[in-house]
């Protein structure tokens, strides 16, 4: 098994992406294809000592696409773009996943072209796990994507989101909910009620609409939004999450006694810093193409490369892409 590694995507690319990369590589030992500018690749490497003996490989790919570069024309200007390039990768076959913590659009567009779609799916979306009060995740999806949707795109994101919480979380009858401003079916804009619309006469286990305070209540399993909304929730809760805990150690820190309550609570609290830690699962995994893609944060530190890079190995091994596109196809049918 390989993986194609993205190495110039990401704002601390190339240097986090290889150390994260090298790190899974050790850990899983899956191989990889790291493309991009190759010296600066090799001097990465060269800084582990070279390859250590692992199944590293070196593509070349000199053009880079910046993170605000509009991701259509980008790619069009640049053949040899490291995203483009490493998506090839995959569509032929010589490797079984693709991870890019660059451009979102560019990524998206990269992997829709080079993989297609999976049969019964007009648009991608990426699928991203959030903690939940329960203690089990739920499923957010879209958080990226596809920013302009249809209610049947809607419709097919649920239909996804419940495979992948039955396949990569164990949830049997996952509860899917749908983002809106009221629990009401009434609430919303016209795109969210057509969709409640549709989402309530079809086969999914359906539990309505769900408030964005209640998305990590844990009372649904799925929570399905347009990717616009998606993003601009997934950005509100890590800015959040990072506030909080700065304001917690703030306080926890102030005065001699509240220092002395923090050093016994530090295990409590980095337990909860796992809990709200993106980099612990390190990227979303784009649903409704016909490859295997995961997509990082543009901010991915060595430790969200690696745990993304480990999650795409462990998604190769356990068949994830044949699951999706066959229970799709069970659900249609």
């Amino acid at each position: 098994m390989r993986i194609a590694i993205d190495a110039m995507g990401g704002d601390y690319a190339p240097r986090q992406i290889v150390d994260g990369a090298l790190g899974a590589a050790q850990h899983v030992g899956c191989g990889l294809v790291i493309v991009g500018r190759r010296e600066a690749i090799e001097r990465e490497l060269e800084r582990h000592g070279g390859r250590r003996g692992l199944d590293v490989t070196i593509l070349d790919a000199p053009d880079v696409i910046g993170m605000g570069e509009p991701p259509v024309a980008a790619l069009r200007r640049s053949a040899r773009a490291s995203i483009r390039v490493a998506a090839e990768l995959v569509a032929r076959g010589e490797a079984a996943a693709l991870f890019s913590a660059g451009n979102t659009g560019a990524t998206v567009v990269a992997a829709h072209s080079a993989f297609g779609m999976l049969s019964g799916v007009d648009r991608p979306a990426l699928a991203t796990t959030v903690p939940t009060r329960r203690g089990r995740p739920a499923v957010l999806l879209d958080a990226g994507a596809t920013v302009e949707c249809r209610p049947q795109h809607l419709v097919q994101f649920a239909v996804m989101g419940a495979v992948f919480a039955r396949v990569a979380l164990g949830i049997e009858r996952p509860r899917v909910g749908l983002l809106s401003i009221g629990e009401e079916e009434t609430k919303g804009n016209e795109l969210t009620r057509e969709a409640h619309r549709l989402l309530k006469d079809g086969p999914l286990n359906f539990v309505g609409n769900i408030e964005a305070r209640d998305a990590y209540s844990g009372e649904a399993d799925v929570i399905v939004c347009d990717g616009f909304t998606g993003n601009i929730t997934l950005k509100v809760s890590e800015g959040l999450a990072d506030t909080v805990e700065h304001l917690l150690r703030q306080e926890l820190t102030r005065t001699f006694a509240s220092r002395l309550g923090y050093l016994l609570s530090r295990r409590a609290f980095r337990r909860f810093r796992r809990q709200v830690d993106s980099s612990e699962y390190g990227g979303a995994p784009l649903v409704g193409v016909a490859g295997l893609c995961l997509v990082g944060h543009g901010r991915s530190s060595a430790k969200a490369v690696r745990s993304a890079v480990t999650l795409a190995a462990r998604f190769v091994e356990g068949g994830f892409l044949e699951r999706l596109s066959g229970e799709i196809a069970a659900m249609r049918s």
